[in-house]
């Protein structure tokens, strides 16, 4: 009778055949150890799990050998040696890319794993304090970076902790490699491609100085590609000098065709054969200027005269933590008043939604969330295998929303109050419900022209030079961001001088380019304005409606996309004979249940009762 009488024994050997399985690995040994986790050779190391089987180090144990195994089956040493950069911080930074690609890859084929691994993460981000963190630079860009890269090839949120930390160097890693991070998806599955793409968001976060030497064939380095080339050439070739005017490769190989070749691959993959022969000569005689792309996507005849002043920028950038605080508390007090109305709305609105978020699992899965009710059977049965649990998504969970609010001077006073109360409370609620929010607002930096004017006019005054003032584009919230990291924020909107002119057209076509490149399913947009695009510098040397048209043409195009749902609410102006559905409000504080009823209606499950309030715009038109 000498069983084992340590109840978690029955939970390691089954973790031990699960790993196995996942990692593809049939003789990997699992030991489970108070020493640090990791794999050196056949042997896994796996946290100790004490006899009482706490939660978490249940869901601990179970991240960390998922993590390892999906990263032992997904990938190749070799090639990733082959890549590897020789700095410090490049590598870093390599690594935790890698990290993010073998577990999202996993992800994808089991994505209750992925819930493990979150536990995992989060029990990291609790032990380094990450939550606590301040400022960027008290944390380390790589872990960061990984955390970024995993977030977007996944779309799931991050435990706190490291959300926290994403977060604070998000807007560094997407102003700096933004394009490259879209790009991860694609590749995850060809670690060689991943790799060239890790090497290229190294160098983009501004460490390409360490990457070493390009394990690729070279392609533009003129020295260095001869001496490369002398190498694979390998043997006793000879090589012809080449007097042509092309002096950047100075030796070529004595055959021809083989030159030829390689010319063709390196320097001109798109085009044919015969345009080869006259550009190997002179490269740059027939190659046509590249035409610079249209300012805008919805109206390409929309031309804009300057652009090097336009500004998108965090609300926190135009003022300091005190001004914000100061700022906010004003805010608060002016609208005390109103705080018990907009309240209950809120409230209103959070239970019509959490009507639809009623918590549901599906039981008795072989992948997820562990079932700690059905443990009792497999330490009663030790044969009996583990029980796991996956929560159903209700509609509205995989959802984000954007308020895009009109930051324009006939905003000032009532109207941007009650704005910038109802943005609070919208998203604290959303995010109650797990819908998250963004928060953006839009005007320019100057009154009448600022400097695109100034260089219009020194310029000789051309005619009709199209937007003619400097945007200012204003990120409150992202929608990453947890309400209460950017609460203050709310109350740069009462700051004086802030509300100056409007060009709504090219603040929507922002927005919805933001909300184009999240993953989340469903995308709602909603604009607050009081009516229509005005700036005066522009409409005094263009056609009257020249803002208006491309506001029109922008509004077409979000609704022809469909990946968008857009919806307005004006403010002492009739918007809808711009929005196909919209609401018109005649006193600022209607403001608050027009949003209530705009957001519950969208959210509602019964088709017919959102047409029903959504189709108001149509019947106070009639």
């Amino acid at each position: 009778m000498k069983k084992s009488d340590n109840p978690a024994d029955p939970f390691k050997k089954a973790l031990t055949e699960a790993t196995r399985a996942l990692s593809d690995a049939r003789e990997l040994n699992v030991t489970f150890s108070a020493d640090p986790s990791g794999v050196a050779g056949d042997t896994m190391r796996l946290p100790q799990i004490s006899r009482r089987m706490g939660r978490d180090e249940i869901l601990l144990a179970r991240g960390t050998a998922d993590a390892l195994a999906m990263r032992l089956r997904h990938h190749d040493a070799a090639t990733h040696s082959k890549f590897a950069p020789s700095g410090p911080m490049a590598r870093e930074l390599y690594e935790a890319f890698e990290t993010a690609r073998c577990e999202a890859l996993g992800a994808r084929d089991m994505p209750g794993a992925l819930s493990n691994i979150d536990a995992r993460i989060g029990a990291e981000a609790d032990k380094k304090g990450y939550a606590q963190i301040k400022a960027p630079s008290d944390a380390p860009l790589s872990v960061a970076a990984g955390y970024l890269l995993r977030q977007a090839a996944t779309g799931r949120r991050l435990p706190a902790g490291a959300q926290h930390v994403a977060d604070l160097w998000r807007p560094f890693v997407e102003q700096q490699a933004g394009e490259a991070l879209a790009d991860a998806n694609a590749v995850l599955a060809d670690q060689a491609a991943f790799a060239r793409l890790a090497r290229r968001m190294i160098s983009d976060l501004g460490y390409g100085d360490q990457l070493g030497d390009d394990p690729d064939e070279p392609e533009d380095d003129d020295a260095e590609d001869n001496a490369e080339q002398d190498e694979e050439a390998g043997d006793n070739q000879s090589r012809d000098q080449d007097d042509s005017e092309d002096s950047d490769s100075s030796a070529e190989r004595s055959q021809e065709q083989q030159q030829d070749e390689r010319q063709a691959q390196v320097s001109m993959d798109d085009q044919s054969d015969e345009e080869l022969t006259d550009e190997a000569e002179m490269p740059e005689a027939e190659t046509p200027p590249d035409m610079p792309p249209p300012v805008s996507e919805a109206s390409p005849d929309y031309a804009v005269f300057a652009q090097q002043w336009d500004e998108e920028i965090r609300a926190e950038d135009l003022a300091d933590p005190a001004e914000l605080e100061r700022l906010r508390a004003y805010l608060d007090k002016q609208l005390e008043p109103l705080r018990g109305a907009v309240s209950r709305l809120a409230n209103k609105l959070q239970r019509r939604l959490q009507a639809q978020q009623n918590r549901s699992w599906e039981f008795d899965k072989e992948e997820g969330v562990l079932d700690a009710g059905r443990l009792a059977r497999v330490v009663a049965n030790p044969t009996t295998p583990l029980s796991f649990k996956v929560e159903k998504d209700t509609e509205f969970r995989d959802t984000v929303v954007t308020l895009l609010i009109d930051n324009s001077g006939s905003m000032r006073g009532r109207p941007i109050s009650i704005a910038a109360i109802c943005a609070d409370v919208l998203a604290r609620t959303l995010e109650r419900c797990s819908v998250k929010v963004e928060i953006l607002g839009f005007t320019t930096r100057a009154w009448k022209g600022g400097q695109a004017r100034e260089a219009w006019l020194q310029a000789g005054r051309p005619a009709q030079p199209g937007r003619l003032n400097d945007l200012r584009h204003i990120i409150y919230k992202p929608a990453d961001a947890p309400w209460r990291r950017v609460r203050p924020n709310l109350g740069l909107m009462m700051k004086e001088g802030l509300l100056k002119e409007n060009i709504d057209g090219e603040a929507l076509e922002w927005a919805h380019k933001r909300l184009v490149r999240r993953a989340e399913a469903r995308k709602i947009l909603m604009v607050i304005s009081d009516g229509a695009p005005v700036d005066d510098s522009t409409l005094s040397v263009n056609p009257a409606n020249y803002l208006e048209k491309h506001l029109r043409d922008v509004i077409a195009m979000v609704q022809k996309k469909r990946a968008v749902e857009l919806l307005a609410i004006g403010i002492g102006h009739d918007v809808t004979r711009y929005y196909e559905r919209a609401v018109t409000i005649t006193d600022a504080e209607q403001l608050a249940g027009a949003i209530t009823e705009q957001l519950a209606a969208l959210f509602d499950s019964d088709p017919r009762k959102r047409a029903r309030v959504l189709g108001m715009a149509a019947m106070r038109r009639g």
